[in-house]
Order: structure tokens, then sequence, then C-alpha cells
């Protein structure tokens, strides 16, 4: 059975900084895509980072480049997010994925496991 827990998430001040952990249990994060999604009320969820199954690609939205970063750790079978700089137009549940194999997708219909999700919110 899959199972994606985040952790991480908190109250921080305009410029600060969190990082953001999801532990994946019932698979190998090795050979899945990971995403780290967000949603803010009243908004569409979004993909913010993603790291392809190989390591071989990164994306990231405009909004969170040079200030967010996603790196996985094998040994621990753990994905991060490292969010530098926050901004008020930060503040949302931000919820990791995975996609068996997963390549360059991120829209959300493509990842059929999620976290229960984490709440960020910044202040200004």
């Amino acid at each position: 059975q899959v199972q994606l827990v985040e952790s991480g998430g908190g109250l921080v001040q305009a410029g600060g900084s969190l990082r953001l952990s999801c532990a994946a249990s019932g698979l190998t994060l090795i050979n899945y895509g990971v995403g780290w999604f967000r949603q803010a009320p009243g908004k569409e969820r979004e993909c913010v980072a993603r790291l392809s199954w190989r390591a071989s690609s990164t994306y990231y939205a405009d909004s969170v480049k040079g200030r967010f970063t996603i790196s996985r750790d094998n040994a621990k079978n753990t994905v991060s997010l490292q969010m530098n700089n926050l901004k008020p137009e930060d503040t949302a549940v931000y919820y990791c994925a995975v996609r068996r194999f997963g390549g360059g997708s991120t829209s959300p219909r493509d990842f059929p496991s999620w976290g229960q999700g984490t709440q960020v919110t910044v202040t200004s």
C-alpha cells in the first residue's frame, strides 16, 4: 500500500525558509516521478516542482524558480522541497505526489498517489 506523508509546513514570515519532506512507504521512490503541488483557497492545484523518475529532468514553476529546490534521498526514500525567500503568495497547502516511471508531466491528473498535504502560511 502506497503511503506518502508530508511534514515541515508551518507559519513563517516573508523572506524566511521552510523545508518540506515527503516520506514514502510501500514503494521505492527511485522508480517514481515525484511532484510537489500546492493549492491555495479558491485556486486550482498547481505543480511547483517535479523530479522525473530517473532524476534526468526537473521542473519548476516560474513563480518559484530560483527559490525552491526539489531533491530526493534514495537511501531514506524521501523527497524534499527546500523553499527559500518565501512570499505571502506561496501560502497554500502543499502536497507531494508520485507517478510510477513518471517523466515530464506536471498535471495533477497524471499523479495517482498523493499525500495528505501540509499547510504553509507566509505572513508579510
